[in-house]
């Protein structure tokens, strides 16, 4: 049996960073989910396909295809074999993947490559219906949440970082409105799965953070191998 991770919440609540972290201290697998989702807005976004329309969307499906590669120990994503690992990561895109994950036949595909990868690997997973939909049966399921204000100020610092200005309130409006699409979408809306437990982000530091998940781990399966 694998041991499975799943890291629900909503956006800039630190969820990829602990993800990606903690998978190189337990040597497991990072399925980054968001960045699937991602891939399938950049396609429509690329090819000036109207995404806010679900009957635009569903006649491009099949020809889609998403798939996560391991290169130097990185991960990267491919869209129909070409690396957008570099090309998801900002505002348009991001929103893209919010309209689209509302639809159900997108997260079927999806879900079913994730749930897939998952069942044979040791995995650590982040996104907002892991614990609910994704990996049920999950060894670990961890809901993470802060403050709309601490989230802002965290996306604002990773614009920066990229050379990116960013106003403040335009930022935290953004996230409430993902906030809104994400909680109230039809197909697999983010909630907190009945058997996670919510750990508030908004006070503690990345390492606190990942030092809790691992103690929790320990707690669930006995002392585990770190990379430390």
């Amino acid at each position: 049996m694998s041991i499975q991770i799943a890291l629900d919440g909503p956006s800039a609540t630190g969820k990829s960073t602990v993800a990606k972290n903690l998978s190189k201290r337990l040597n497991y697998i990072y399925i980054d989910t968001g960045a699937m989702y991602r891939a399938i807005g950049l396609f429509y976004i690329k090819n000036n396909i109207d995404y806010d329309i679900e009957e635009n969307v569903l006649p491009h499906l099949d020809s889609l295809n998403v798939s996560l590669k391991y290169e130097n120990g990185v991960q990267r994503i491919f869209l129909n074999d070409e690396d957008i690992t570099d090309s998801i990561r900002t505002e348009e895109v991001s929103r893209a993947a919010s309209v689209v994950s509302q639809y159900l036949l997108v997260r079927e595909k999806l879900v079913s490559l994730q749930q897939e990868f998952a069942g044979r690997n040791n995995v650590i997973m982040d996104g907002r219906d892991i614990g609910t939909v994704v990996l049920p049966n999950a060894t670990l399921k961890i809901y993470l949440t802060a403050s709309v204000e601490e989230r802002t100020r965290r996306r604002l610092k990773d614009y920066q970082e990229k050379g990116i200005e960013m106003d403040f309130l335009d930022v935290k409006k953004e996230l409430e409105e993902r906030d809104y699409r994400d909680t109230h979408r039809e197909n697999s809306p983010l909630k907190q799965a009945d058997d996670a437990i919510l750990l508030d982000t908004t006070e503690l530091s990345v390492i606190e953070v990942e030092n809790k998940i691992v103690e929790l781990l320990n707690k669930k399966v006995g002392n585990i191998d770190e990379k430390i």
